[in-house]
């Protein structure tokens, strides 16, 4: 994948997550990615929101445009992720949930389970997820729509 220029990409995981994020970080890498690697580096036990609200944070004064997050199930993660206003983070589970994520919901984060997806179709997601861009259209009014603030 060529991705044009050298984009930085948050990163972020808990410790249930750590091997997953090990091998993405690597396939970034090896993509001419630039990363910030908000951790956690190893597998003692850590608490997920931590490192969500890191990459939020990043996204939110702009140091990214883009993130990975990954814990156990990407449930929580993802959860912690979505409580910022600049966050769309989207929990996926395959290709098509990588592309629908990008064409209709123009997510910025991709949130994966480190023991509920291999690491093949993680990676085949990610590059999907990195390639394919914003529909417009019927689901800008959409987008916009999230970030409503009651």
């Amino acid at each position: 994948m060529d991705t044009g220029s050298k984009d930085t990409i948050a990163i972020a995981c808990d410790h249930a997550g750590f091997n997953l994020k090990q091998a993405l970080v690597d396939h970034l890498i090896g993509q001419g990615y630039d990363l910030l690697d908000l951790g956690t580096n190893d597998t003692e036990p850590v608490d997920y929101p931590d490192f969500a609200n890191a990459l939020a944070e990043a996204i939110e004064n702009g140091k990214v445009k883009r993130g990975v997050l990954v814990c156990g199930s990407g449930i929580g993660i993802s959860i912690a992720a979505n409580r910022y206003s600049e966050v769309r983070a989207a929990l996926v589970h395959d290709v098509l949930g990588a592309k629908l994520s990008r064409q209709h919901n123009d997510a910025n984060v991709i949130a994966f389970g480190g023991q509920a997806i291999s690491e093949d179709t993680a990676l085949e997601c990610l590059n999907i997820f990195l390639s394919t861009p914003f529909d417009g259209g019927r689901h800008s009014r959409r987008v916009d729509k999230l970030n409503i603030v009651s």
